[in-house]
């Protein structure tokens, strides 16, 4: 924790300093001479709620399940993934929603819940047809269930807990996102009746593989929980089985860290995960056929309304399907994309630095390597006996990061080592402080950020003693530090030594590890700094170019818009005529194509494959030549948590080749008539269907061209 010296009677304090309550250090309102709609008549005529315009994203995750051309496995992934988020979006959103949105929430998400089980219904008999078998007890040979029940009593029953409900015991502890069976038990010599609770373990896989009248070829499959459920006369012998309802607990992440507390943030984000595991429960989801005592013994247990509960008519979580999406069955899935190394940077024997110095060099994960180029960034400097210092910002990194390990042999062989991390990462935290405690183990500077902001920026910076004196190579992102997440999500990343970007990376890292008031930067766009001011001038400025004639136009992709001010001042482009297209992958608030207010403007959300992440920023600035006009990338999106309530950090683009590639990827984007979703006046979307004569992007979507060209582009060099 950044802390400030403050004089005292008795002399120098090292105590942090603590900012009032409602004080915020940098204002989120927009400069007063700013050209902006009217706020009353945006949000009337053209804003749509965020909380409902997600759930129609998460429609579009699901659709990639429904859709036939999605191969058979990833379209069980994509029913997994939209479980997944729709078990964030209730942990993170709804404990903090009136009671009236939740109604709107839970219509719009039954339908969809519907929806989900008819598609897994489907593609059972689909997936069968090629050798993959998801199968209920009733369908086992007599050779599977006598092989399911030795799996269950070697390895499966040592690792299960029933636990009472009666008043004979205390109320069992039920953990977030845990499924269990609410066992009913009658005793026949007492003609009692006993309720009881077992935790399906997640230590298990959650689909158990059999082997017996499985031929060559195939996969046969039992869910755990109904493994377990078939063998309740073994967990209670002696007892009648009455009842047997499976239900599911999401309880509420939002818990608010008291910053001001004067124990160390490290202990405050501590006592913070161990009060989640507590926090009221938000939903209970339970089987359509559940015992009604139980049902009602739940709701009154955790102090649930009838509007929290979810009668499911399918699986109650999905996320298990992973595991089966997972299959090597080549057939059934995406071709395998390997990553491939950037033209400049072919192998590992090249000298990165002086790659970089030779010019910038712009990156696109997933379709180019983050291991020879991001990881070897950091790698290399940690052996490099001319690094000085090496300096990073952590905000979600993963369980197996090479990062941390590269920072560590840095500090151990006497770099200067700074990392700032983000112990606020949601669902984040518990690993962060780990490698917070392992950094500081080896003497690296360890540091958590401003106070009061979420530190989000994705930067890196080495530090080199060369012949000239000192130099500064750095990192600027889109995505996280996060070598699986590389291979899943696209990112673009800029790799410089430029010394004007080089010295505002020094001086936020001097903001972040130390303290300054009014940090100055002559390239970087910084939130909450001077990033709004920058994006809204540049807005305005495109308004300016149109009105006089000169070529304007604005072109943003990024992961959500929700940002009022910038919602206000796009509407207010869009009144002068200026055109807008937003690629959005997540909730978009602003609503496209509304009469007097948005004509000009179009938004469309890309979903396939891999999930579109890069943040890339366009304005034409009276040039005709789009190369010409102004590039800016970053690591955060048009939303008032990220433009100021965190650390953001986006840099402008200026060499002519890297400046090639993004207008290339919103170029791609934007053609895509296949993987493509545009938005309509009403807020809501239609998917983009390619014509019979469509090529290229049009035809094969964003992920796919851009894996052709990275690979044609390999070939030709």
């Amino acid at each position: 924790m950044s802390a400030k010296h403050q004089e005292t009677k008795t002399g120098l304090s090292l105590t942090r300093v603590k900012p009032k309550r409602g004080k915020k250090a940098h204002p989120a309102a927009a400069d007063a001479g700013q050209i902006l709609a009217s706020r009353e008549g945006l949000l009337a005529h053209a804003w749509i709620d965020r909380d409902l315009s997600w759930l129609d994203f998460n429609g579009r995750v699901l659709h990639e399940a429904l859709d036939e051309r999605t191969p058979l496995l990833e379209r069980l992934k994509f029913l997994a993934i939209f479980t997944s988020n729709l078990d964030e979006f209730y942990m993170k959103r709804v404990g903090l929603l009136p009671r009236k949105r939740l109604v709107e929430i839970r219509t719009k998400v039954i339908e969809q819940l519907k929806r989900q089980a008819q598609c897994y219904q489907d593609l059972l008999p689909r997936l069968a047809e090629h050798g993959v078998f998801l199968l209920e007890w009733q369908q086992l040979t007599e050779a599977q269930r006598e092989e399911a029940g030795a799996l269950f009593d070697h390895n499966v029953s040592p690792a299960l807990t029933p636990l009472g409900m009666d008043p004979a015991h205390p109320f069992p502890f039920m953990s977030n996102l845990s499924t269990n069976w609410g066992f009913i038990l009658r005793n026949p010599d007492t003609d009692e009746y006993v309720p009881v609770r077992v935790k399906i373990p997640t230590i298990l896989p959650p689909w158990i593989a059999l082997k017996a009248d499985t031929g060559e070829g195939e996969h046969r499959f039992l869910r755990l929980e109904d493994l377990i459920r078939h063998s309740a006369d073994k967990l209670f012998p002696g007892m009648e089985l009455v009842n047997a309802t499976l239900f599911r607990i999401l309880r509420n992440a939002e818990v608010e860290l008291d910053e001001e507390d004067d124990d160390s943030l490290r202990e405050v984000v501590a006592e913070a995960l161990q009060q989640r595991r507590f926090e009221p429960v938000v939903r209970l989801d339970l089987a359509p056929d559940a015992h009604p005592a139980l049902r009602q013994g739940l709701m009154e247990r955790f102090e649930l309304e009838s509007d929290e509960v979810y009668a499911l008519p399918g699986l109650l979580d999905y996320t298990g399907l992973f595991q089966i999406a997972g299959l090597d069955v080549p057939a059934l899935r995406d071709p395998v994309w390997n990553p491939l190394p950037p033209i400049r940077i072919p192998n590992e024997e090249v000298d990165i630095y002086a790659v970089i110095r030779s010019g910038d060099l712009l990156l696109h994960h997933p379709y180019e390597c983050f291991d020879t180029s991001v990881e070897d960034f950091i790698g290399d400097a940690a052996t490099d006996p001319q690094t000085v210092a090496i300096k990073m910002t952590v905000y979600r990194i993963g369980d197996d990061t090479p990062f941390v390990q590269s920072l560590i042999r840095a500090a151990e062989a006497g770099k200067q080592v700074a990392c700032v991390i983000e112990l606020k990462a949601r669902f984040d935290e518990e690993r962060n402080l780990r490698w917070a405690k392992d950094l500081e183990k080896v003497g690296a500077h360890v540091t958590y950020g401003v106070l009061g902001l979420k530190t989000h920026t994705k930067v890196a910076l080495v530090v080199r003693k060369e012949s000239g004196g000192l130099r500064c190579y750095a990192h600027i992102g889109t995505g996280n530090y996060h070598i699986k997440t590389a291979r899943l999500y696209t990112d673009v990343g800029l790799l410089t030594c430029d010394p004007l970007i080089t010295t505002d990376v020094v001086n936020l890292f001097h903001y972040l590890t130390g303290f300054s008031r009014t940090p100055q930067f002559k390239k970087l766009l910084i939130a909450p700094i001077n990033m709004r001011q920058r994006f809204l001038a540049a807005i305005e400025r495109e308004i300016e170019h149109h009105r006089a004639g000169r070529p304007a136009r604005i072109v943003a992709k990024m992961n959500q818009v929700e940002d009022l001010a910038m919602g206000q001042a796009l509407a207010a482009a869009s009144q002068a005529g200026v055109p807008i297209d937003l690629i959005v992958r997540g909730f978009c608030c602003l609503i496209a194509g509304v009469p007097g207010w948005t004509e000009t403007v179009r938004v469309r959300s890309i979903i396939g494959r891999f999930l579109e992440h890069s943040r890339i920023f366009h304005f034409a600035n009276g040039q005709e030549d789009p190369l010409e006009g102004e590039f800016i990338i970053g690591s955060a999106d048009w939303m008032h948590r990220n433009l100021s309530g965190r650390v953001e950090a986006a840099t402008p683009v200026e060499d002519r080749t890297a400046r090639e590639r993004l207008w290339e990827i919103l170029d791609i984007c934007l053609r895509d008539e296949r993987q493509a979703w545009l938005m309509q006046p009403d807020g809501s979307y239609v998917q983009s269907q390619p014509s019979a004569e469509a090529t290229g992007p049009a035809a094969l979507g964003t992920h796919a061209w851009l894996m052709d060209l990275t690979r044609h582009r390999a070939l030709a060099d």
